[in-house]
């Protein structure tokens, strides 16, 4: 096993909003401005020189949508599996339980939603107070053991637009 793993806990992109058109919110699609926003945020990561082996997504088909993107967008493709424990409202302990199988990896990638990716960010870092992800925004934490424990270090926290800058956008 590695002796440090590098966690990237990522926000999904923009999706639709909930109302009469999407009234399941496990349904809502990302929208065609989040999807190519989410591909530049890509190239940003790549840019950085970001590795993942694996990519854990949320049910959601915004996030599995998400993560799909970023499967995509690295070369070799990381796998990609669906992770339950990523829903909302799931505890961290649960996911933390869920992490156990992938301690081979160097790199993993959590593709999930808010208040979730900012209060496991925390957690990751004996943070008491939730880190804020902006749609698309990504932070990266290494931990030193696996399952990850509170002993976590965040190494950067990166909003949407920084990572579409480094990646070559300039909007």
């Amino acid at each position: 096993m590695p002796s440090t793993h590098s966690l990237f806990l990522v926000r999904h992109a923009i999706a639709m909003e909930r109302g009469d058109e999407w009234p399941d919110d496990t349904k809502r699609p990302l929208t065609h401005a989040g999807a190519a926003r989410m591909r530049r945020i890509v190239k940003g990561l790549v840019a950085l020189n970001v590795r993942v082996d694996v990519i854990l997504t949320s049910p959601l088909v915004r996030a599995v949508q998400t993560a799909e993107i970023l499967v995509r967008g690295w070369s070799p493709h990381p796998e990609l599996v669906t992770m339950p424990a990523l829903d909302i409202g799931v505890s961290t302990a649960r996911l933390i339980e869920g992490l156990t199988p992938y301690g081979k990896a160097t790199g993993v990638a959590l593709v999930g939603h808010e208040p979730g990716m900012g209060e496991l960010a925390a957690w990751l870092i004996g943070a008491r107070v939730p880190l804020p992800f902006k749609k698309g925004g990504v932070c990266r934490i290494d931990v030193p053991a696996w399952p990850p424990t509170r002993q976590g270090a965040l190494i950067w926290l990166a909003t949407p637009k920084m990572l579409r800058a480094l990646g070559g956008d300039r909007e």
